[in-house]
């Protein structure tokens, strides 16, 4: 999975009222709360140990990899072939804005940030970013509408959590009136103006939700629905729409390849291609163990990741078991004589503790998961409580006859950041909360080492909740700077020198 947002009036204002400024007003950086009695720098900056990246191909109807969506591409693999922060003189930077969490970060041709920042007492907004200062270029008020019934106050993805950003620096943008809106941005980069308009109200229920949506290698649009877990397409030419209903929940996002949709619903995983009018069909689904718990950071009790697709034929999700198992399948529509579709379940964390709501990140044959367990309701009874550590690596063997695991990271708490992996430098970037004998609640940017699982530094973010994450995915830009969206605003970190 990836971002949550907030959907309550109460659980915005309370949190962030005081701390946050409207975008039209002038710049403040984040207020955090106490301060923490924790170094707020440690380790030393890292030395470069390139990872042969895997190489998605580049979705024609998507801005160049890896600046199109929170996962960076189509293969949803989160990783950056250029540098993040390497550790040197780190410096950061935050904007508070009013109520919104910008969860999920792309980057157009001008060198700006593009989200969109659904809200609990506020339409949600698309909005473009100046990458250095935080600053919002332009804004686009989107439609609202009540949350579907039995929504969690903190976990309603629906509103834009999930958009892409095209090759021509246009937003699809689903939203939570049932369309999928294309706003496209002006010629110099300072205003977004709706394009397009594509209608599902005909074929969603009124209290059915757009989970995704993502345009396949022909330009047709796919997406899929939350409570019933309906799967569509919107034909490129024409707009025709076509829908399958597999009556099992889809709270995730979908990887999409040259030839089929990967998407993981809350009992199967699931290979899509389409018929000749259109309409979505299964090429094959696999039943994924599962423990029928709603573990404590999950949004269902079924997967909590988009799938991945990897290089040498394999996608992966993580399960519902417990302990939970990272699931490698053989991708392919048809099997050869012999061969099985899953390579792998290999249990990660332990039972009892283990749970994630955010995708898997892959290079080559390896696999990196981390741990969400425990992370809840950040206003709540157990508001501020430390979820289970845990960061692990999988690797798929040279033959894909099984899988093996590489290292475990036992110590960094990463309660729902979108992880992400730099190749170029070999370090993984996570968002962490470590446990403060002072009662604080601080919140560090985090490089751990992708050979060895090591922890190579770590720099504070800031304290409270302001600077909780809540699902929202990190980002990296191309000078290196690592971004992400919290409660209170938008945070960034760089290398100084």
């Amino acid at each position: 999975m990836s971002i949550r947002t907030l959907t309550t009036t109460a659980l915005a204002v309370a949190g962030l009222a005081a701390a946050t400024l409207a975008a039209t007003a002038q710049a403040e950086p984040i207020v955090g709360e106490a301060p923490t009695s924790l170094p707020t720098r440690s380790g030393s900056a890292a030395t470069r140990h390139p990872v042969t990246p895997t190489k998605a191909p580049r979705n024609p109807f998507m801005a160049p990899n890896p600046k199109s969506n929170i996962h960076n591409d189509t293969w949803m693999t989160d990783a950056y072939a250029w540098d993040g922060p390497l550790g040197n003189a780190l410096q950061t930077t935050s904007y508070a804005y009013a109520p919104a969490l910008c969860g999920s970060i792309a980057f157009d041709t001008h060198g700006n940030l593009v989200t969109v920042c659904p809200s609990a007492v506020a339409a949600p907004q698309a909005r473009i970013l100046d990458a250095r200062t935080l600053a919002p270029i332009a804004t686009y008020d989107l439609p609202s509408a009540p949350d579907a019934p039995g929504t969690e106050i903190y976990q309603n993805f629906t509103g834009g959590g999930y958009f892409i950003l095209d090759g021509r620096n246009r937003l699809l943008v689903p939203t939570k009136t049932g369309h999928i809106f294309v706003l496209g941005e002006t010629a110099d980069g300072r205003g977004l103006v709706k394009r397009e308009d594509h209608d599902l109200t005909g074929v969603l229920a009124s209290d059915e939700r757009v989970t995704s949506a993502l345009p396949d290698f022909d330009g047709n649009i796919w997406f899929v629905s939350k409570k019933s877990g309906k799967v569509g397409t919107i034909a490129r030419k024409g707009g025709r729409i076509k829908v399958l209903k597999l009556g099992e929940e889809i709270e995730n996002s979908f990887a999409v390849d040259s030839d089929a949709v990967y998407i993981v619903s809350d009992k199967r995983m699931y290979r899509f291609s389409t018929k000749q009018d259109g309409t979505p069909k299964v090429d094959w689904k696999v039943t994924y163990e599962n423990s029928g718990i709603r573990k404590p950071s999950q949004v269902d009790a079924g997967s909590g990741t988009t799938p991945t697709i990897m290089t040498g034929g394999y996608v992966a999700i993580t399960d519902n078991a417990d302990p939970m198992n990272v699931v490698v399948y053989r991708k392919g529509a048809k099997l050869r004589k012999g061969q099985k579709r899953v390579v792998c379940e290999v249990p990660v964390f332990a039972k009892g503790a283990s749970a994630t709501e955010n995708s898997l990140i892959t290079a080559g044959r390896a696999l990196i998961v981390e741990n969400n367990y425990g992370y809840q309701d950040p206003l709540g009874a157990r508001k501020g409580a430390l979820t289970e550590p845990g960061v692990t690596r999988v690797d798929v063997d040279a033959r894909g006859t099984g899988c093996r695991t590489v290292w475990r990271n036992t110590t960094e708490r990463a309660p729902t950041v979108v992880p992400k992996l730099s190749t170029s430098t070999g370090l993984i970037h996570l968002y962490t909360r470590d446990e403060d004998p002072s009662g604080a609640q601080p919140w560090f940017w985090t490089a751990v080492d992708f050979r060895t699982g090591k922890t190579v530094w770590k720099k504070l973010s800031g304290t409270g909740f302001n600077y909780n994450n809540n699902y929202a995915g990190l980002a990296i830009g191309p000078d290196g700077t690592a971004y992400l969206g919290t409660f209170g605003g938008v945070v960034s970190l760089r290398d100084a020198r």
